[in-house]
């Protein structure tokens, strides 16, 4: 998206739009997990100052600019100790669980508010309001679905852990520092020879809950 702004393919507010979006969706998928965590007796993210609503403690310049760049991003990982969990894979796969589901929760929350406009207005409401929310919508599912992968240190990894024996888990968690590589490389890949698995996953989801808000918005009205 940034490329596109200096050839003039895209206007600086839709750019502006995209970032507030992104910011939005990455700072409650963080604090998804602080508060999950602390709910489970987790202290340490509170202690970090991560149990808060403002972007600055979450935000990972990098990952904002990759989210803006290449559709894909990261925030600052929320700090977890899982030595305060009762039990400690269940307690770590809720917290990384909370991330993605809020996500998800957001899109769907956004395309009843897209549509509620869109039927209130009779259309005509000013057409930033509709990228805004679009926007909101995309980024979140894009967000929770990228995080769900299995790869660590992606959230999919801890939920994943629950169901595997002590010595797998760990093991896959060795690869941590790593992991984010190998996403960007598979992503990059096949974006760049087409028939990207994520995008058709993106569409498929973005297409299941655009049918369910439209029903419901129109159904309550």
């Amino acid at each position: 998206m940034l490329w596109d702004i200096f050839s003039g393919d895209i206007e600086p507010l839709s750019v502006l739009l995209w970032a507030v979006a992104a910011l939005c969706a990455m700072t409650i998928h963080e604090l998804s997990h602080a508060l999950i965590a602390y709910r489970l007796g987790d202290p340490t993210a509170k202690q970090m100052g991560r149990l808060t609503l403002n972007p600055v403690r979450h935000i990972d310049l990098v990952g904002l600019l990759m989210i803006m760049v290449a559709g894909f991003g990261w925030a600052k990982p929320v700090p977890v100790d899982m030595r305060y969990f009762k039990n400690q894979k269940r307690g770590m796969a809720l917290t990384a669980a909370a991330g993605p589901a809020s996500n998800f929760i957001l899109a769907f929350i956004s395309y009843i508010i897209y549509f509620a406009i869109f039927f209130l207005t009779d259309s005509e409401a000013p057409s930033w309001i509709f990228e805004l929310a679009g926007n909101f919508v995309t980024i979140n599912i894009v967000l929770g679905i990228f995080n769900l992968f299995p790869i660590p240190p992606l959230d999919g990894s801890k939920i994943l852990g629950m169901f595997l024996p002590d010595k797998a888990y760990y093991n896959l968690m060795r690869y941590e520092r790593y992991g984010m590589l190998a996403v960007a490389a598979f992503i990059m890949i096949f974006r760049r020879f087409g028939n990207n698995p994520l995008d058709y996953l993106i569409d498929l989801v973005l297409s299941g809950f655009g049918e369910a808000a439209y029903f419901l918005t129109s159904w309550m009205g």
